[in-house]
């Protein structure tokens, strides 16, 4: 895999498309590589982002470093302050989000998927970071896909890139990421979601590490 590559393949997908192309990030890793080519080949890609109001520090650090090394616009996206004072009232607290999966599902629609079908839903394009071998639920993932939970055109374009390309890729071209990942965090969410996992592990193994379920909080399926 490389960069040039996959640049080709995103302005192949890019170049016929009517409408705003969408390019989500976590500020992990992997999109931190499409930050990059975004603003070196000065794609004409909107960068957004989810705030849900429960990010490591880390994370924000991460934001800061990218804004400031590429000097982009990345537009934030946070949940609607009434669905988050209702869900802390139904869940009987802050955290009752680890009480049941139903519980953490429900806290991901509003902080996560409410507000990011709402920014889709004039899109024409979303390009995403995610890789098949991330996990087992992520391996069947296509190149391109249509995403029937946000109704839209999806490209995963890192799709075919392994853990090794990915930080081959990060230490080639200095690309900031965030200090979790020296910490054992391999995948990085929301803080009380999230936990260091050991080696031996499979990346999203962190990620509501408390469920038995598939790792995903419903922005990919």
């Amino acid at each position: 895999m490389s960069l040039i590559n996959t640049l080709h393949t995103i302005e192949q997908y890019i170049k016929d498309v009517e409408g705003e192309v969408v390019f989500t990030t976590s500020f992990g890793p992997e999109d931190q590589i499409l930050t990059y080519l975004i603003y070196l080949e000065k794609l004409p890609i909107s960068i957004v982002t989810l705030d849900t109001g429960r990010l490591f520090q880390e994370t924000l650090d991460t934001f800061q470093n990218t804004v400031s090394r590429y000097d982009l616009s990345i537009e934030v996206l946070y949940p609607e302050p009434k669905q988050v004072r209702q869900l802390i009232v139904d869940q009987k607290g802050p955290n009752g989000f680890y009480k049941s999966i139903d519980n953490r599902k429900a806290c991901c629609g509003v902080r996560k998927i409410a507000p990011l079908t709402q920014r889709l839903s004039n899109a024409a394009l979303w390009i995403t970071g995610i890789r098949a071998n991330q996990s087992t639920n992520r391996s069947t993932t296509p190149l391109f896909e249509y995403d029937q939970q946000f109704k839209i055109n999806k490209l995963n374009p890192l799709i075919d890139w392994t853990h090794e390309n990915i930080w081959t890729c990060i230490k080639q071209h200095n690309i900031p990421v965030n200090s979790l990942h020296k910490q054992g965090y391999k995948s990085i969410g929301c803080a009380p979601c999230t936990r260091a996992i050991k080696e031996h592990e499979l990346e999203r193994a962190g990620r509501w590490w408390w469920e038995g379920s598939h790792k995903e909080c419903g922005l990919h399926r």
